[in-house]
């Protein structure tokens, strides 16, 4: 649901087995907007149930990153944005923790939905301000949302299907659709982030121009609860706490921004990185390697207890995800899905969770894994009735066979996958000439994975390692970041290990991830190369469903789809966050059902800080 380049539960089960999609009242302004149900807090409600309204407002919170950051500019496709930009620029709507996909005023303090859904229009809280007072406009919003567009090939697509934006009446924005019944486009309009066109079209300090289709370092006006500060270009920025926000008291911001100061640290180098931590350079750290977790966590700053561990499942009960080595469809060595099969039968998970990853993960085998309407068995029902409307477009196997992955775990079942892997080869035109698997032209396969993780090559070797037997040279490329990410966002690689996360509504953004109007467009995360209609014919369908039963059945079918079609060797996964913190923080006693908050919704605590001494 949520687009992700510019800025991220079986309870949940019955919640969403409802026979309709949560439908917003059309013709009617409403305070509020949800895809799934509807919304828990009525209108004039004074602050989510899940913050500490009195939790007090003081003291710094210092997060570390890897890489750099060169403009603060938010909407261009190129060039590294600095962390914590959304902490100045606001959007329409502002979701709820303790909700999927439901969506709260903000900038605007209610919509109205057509009733056929071809349009939305937004009225903008008359109480909205930017930092110098000016207020937030309706011309704000059309501004920002046609430069965002017009500049940023990612969001041309994702805003495909809006015709334009308009002011049609004083403080109201309409944006317009080219077809109907898409239920999503609302919600997505009200993720728009709103930039001050008076601002970006004045000049700065020293009389020069500004212009939005330029990276810049000039710090920039927001409208946010934050305000930049200082920053060190590439190594450090300030945020500053603003104390005349205009939504200080705004139901959707009682509670939140209790931190007078926010600070992110960059580092080059992993290992630097969690010295740093180590070292009280900064306070907050989200564990990804299961080693380290399991071993280097015994430092005099834990055994004292002032730095906790805690594992967070919130952070993951909103959403899924597909993890793994994805190769690159544009190259012709990819493009037979036997080729792509075979991979998955070198790539011996079992192996690796029993001697690296210390029994702590689990493998993925859905693209959306997670949730609770990932495919699973053969198709029935409903989803049957959706893969015969596309089939001849589809798998055959998708109607026969339930997608697993190989399992391994020792020599024998090793042996035998590998085996079974040499045929798929076999079948798709190689031929094992001693030592190299070659093909028909007596060129050996070659493969490069491409990454800017050191940590995960370990584990890209054993995939090496097993396709090295049987006659594949696969090698490791590691780069630095921005290396990494102009490759990216070129497609200049063979093969990558990344992620697409999924929301518990499907739609519009599966276009940006598997169709075919973004195989070729640079920057887009269509990291496999994906162009095939019958992919698209599922998307297409997913993005109209008019009940919530359809839309479950579709995605099934369209996850069925992908998985039979073998664009990914599946990686693994952990459905918890591991977090160690300096505890120097507080939060509510429970915290929200989708999010552990962090630092939204938690606060400075003097008292825990005068124990575990260091930073003020």
């Amino acid at each position: 649901m949520k687009f992700a380049p510019l800025l991220a539960a079986a309870g949940l089960l019955l919640a969403f087995m409802a026979p309709a999609l949560a439908q917003t009242p059309t013709d009617v302004w409403v305070h509020a907007d949800s895809l799934t149900d509807s919304p828990k807090y009525p209108e004039g409600f004074t602050h989510f149930d899940y913050v500490n309204v009195d939790a007090p407002k003081g003291g710094t919170v210092r997060m570390g990153d890897m890489g750099g950051f060169d403009t603060f500019n938010p909407i261009l496709p190129k060039g590294e944005v600095a962390g914590g930009i959304g902490l100045l620029y606001e959007t329409l709507l502002t979701p709820s923790l303790d909700e999927v996909n439901t969506s709260y005023g903000l900038l605007a303090e209610a919509m109205k939905v057509a009733p056929d859904y071809d349009s939305v229009t937004f009225r903008m809280d008359p109480d909205a301000k930017w930092h110098d007072g000016e207020p937030v406009t309706a011309e704000d919003v059309v501004w920002s949302f046609d430069k965002t567009r017009e500049l940023s090939p990612n969001y041309a697509q994702y805003y495909a299907n809006i015709t334009k934006a308009e002011v049609t009446a004083p403080g109201e924005v309409t944006f317009s659709f080219d077809q109907t019944g898409n239920r999503e486009l609302p919600h997505i309009l009200g993720q728009v982030l709103v930039m001050p066109r008076h601002w970006w079209e004045g000049t700065d300090a020293s009389g020069k121009q500004r212009d939005i289709a330029e990276s810049t370092l000039e710090p920039p006006l927001g409208s946010g609860p934050y305000r930049l500060d200082s920053f060190d270009a590439g190594r450090t920025i300030s945020y500053k706490r603003v104390e005349d926000y205009w939504g200080a008291d705004h139901p959707t911001q009682v509670g939140t921004n209790n931190f007078d100061e926010y600070v992110i640290e960059y580092f080059l180098d992993e290992t630097v990185w969690f010295e740093a931590f180590k070292g009280d350079q900064f306070d907050w750290w989200n564990e990804y390697t299961a080693r380290r977790w399991a071993t280097a966590f015994d430092f005099p700053a834990v055994q004292q207890g002032r730095i906790v561990q805690e594992l967070f499942p919130q952070d993951y009960n909103g959403n899924g995800l597909m993890v793994g080595f994805i190769p690159n469809l544009r190259r012709e060595k990819f493009q037979d899905p036997l080729v792509r099969e075979a991979l998955n039968y070198a790539f011996d998970f079992e192996a690796l969770n029993q001697t690296l990853f210390y029994g702590q993960y689990e493998r993925v085998d859905s693209y959306f894994f997670g949730l609770p309407f990932a495919s699973t068995g053969l198709p029935e029902g409903e989803e049957l009735e959706v893969l015969n409307s596309v089939k001849d477009l589809v798998p055959p196997t998708v109607f026969t066979e339930p997608y697993t992955n190989p399992v391994s775990g020792d020599p024998a079942k090793l042996r035998a996958n590998l085996r079974t892997a040499l045929d798929l080869f076999t079948q798709a035109g190689y031929t094992l000439n001693g030592t190299q698997l070659v093909d028909a032209d007596g060129q050996q396969l070659t493969i490069e994975i491409l990454s800017n993780q050191p940590t995960l090559e370990p584990m890209f070797q054993n995939l090496v390692n097993n396709l090295g037997q049987i006659g594949v040279t696969a090698t490791i490329r590691l780069v630095d970041a921005p290396q990494y990410i102009n490759r990216l966002r070129s497609f200049d690689y063979d093969m990558i290990y990344t992620q697409w996360r999924q929301s518990f509504s499907p739609g519009n953004e599966q276009r940006f991830f598997f169709g075919s109007s973004t195989a070729n467009e640079e920057g887009s995360q269509n990291y496999a190369g994906i162009a095939d209609p019958g992919i698209d014919a599922l998307i297409d369908k997913l993005v109209i469903a008019d009940d919530r039963d359809t839309q479950l059945a579709i995605t099934a079918a369209l996850d069925r789809t992908l998985l039979h079609h073998h664009y990914v060797v599946p990686g693994y996964t952990l459905r918890n966050a591991r977090i160690a913190r300096w505890d120097r923080f507080s939060h509510p006693e429970t915290l929200p059902e989708f999010s552990s908050g962090f630092p939204t919704i938690w606060w400075w605590d003097a008292e825990k800080a005068a124990k575990t001494g260091g930073a003020q």
